[in-house]
């Protein structure tokens, strides 16, 4: 999966094709066919069969709750921060469904499907984040009710 070498703008909307895991998704941005990585969240490895990796504790329900928020054919908006890109080459987005303005990312956090990954320089919504995991923990929601922690 490779970018055109041409990058999108710093707000952009694009149409889900799939959800991957968790915090991956496959997104179509202008013909192009992005592997667009969630800015400053980590949800639970789903497992890999062709590796033989089997699945993280609620590995599984946070691919399923992501893929409820983002069925094939949603418009998203993919904001970005101050990396654009990881070593992977994934686009790094904040991901906004088009329609209502739901925030994916927050969601997954304050549901409890995943927890905040800060890694700087991009962190414009890490306080956002931390309170709402900090709120799920307390409220063991997701993953913090399933997995402990």
């Amino acid at each position: 999966m490779e970018g055109s070498g041409t990058e999108p703008a710093a707000d952009t909307v694009g149409s889900v094709v799939r959800v991957v895991d968790g915090d991956t998704i496959d997104v179509e941005v202008a013909g192009t066919l992005e592997r667009v990585r969630m800015l400053g969240i980590d949800t639970p490895e789903v497992a890999k069969p062709a590796t033989g990796q089997s699945a993280e504790c609620h590995g599984d329900a946070a691919s399923a709750y992501t893929a409820s928020l983002l069925p094939p054919g949603t418009r998203v908006v993919l904001s970005r921060d101050i990396v654009g890109r990881d070593h992977y080459d994934r686009l790094l987005a904040y991901v906004h469904r088009f329609e209502d303005g739901v925030f994916v990312n927050y969601e997954l956090v304050r549901h409890g499907h995943a927890e905040v990954l800060h890694i700087e320089p991009n962190g414009t919504h890490r306080v956002l984040f931390a309170d709402a995991m900090t709120e799920a923990r307390r409220s063991r929601v997701g993953m913090w009710f399933l997995c402990g922690g």
